[in-house]
């Protein structure tokens, strides 16, 4: 059964951090992905990382404040968050890609970050 599990997420002050983890299981991914989805807007992509070579890929709002990365041990996917603002609120989903270029095949149920003012 493939699984993918995030957790970390919470409440906090704008200018904190947190970590939000991704636990893969059941296959082997090319790709992992992170995107967020606020109420009301599309889902959109954060950044990812591909699982053989640590190549990783950021959204330009994110870029120089997110961090991906993997434990390969673990089957985990990190996104370390710094100096989060109002506006990263937003529901967090890994994803996890088969084959490099395609869409993305398995999807976690997310993890709610909530960032206050």
């Amino acid at each position: 059964q493939v699984q993918l599990v995030e957790s970390g997420g919470g409440l906090v002050q704008a200018g904190a951090s947190l970590r939000l983890s991704c636990a893969a299981s059941g296959r082997t991914f090319t790709n992992i992905g992170w995107f967020r989805q606020a109420p009301g807007k599309e889902r959109r992509f954060v950044a990812a990382i591909s699982w053989s070579h640590a190549s990783t890929y950021y959204a330009d709002s994110v870029k120089g404040r997110f961090t991906i990365s993997r434990d390969n041990a673990k089957n985990t996917v990190y996104l370390q968050m710094n100096s989060l603002k109002p506006e990263d609120t937003a529901n967090y989903y890994c994803a996890g890609q088969l084959r490099g270029g395609s869409s993305y095949d398995y999807w976690g149920q997310g993890t709610q970050v909530t960032v206050s003012s």
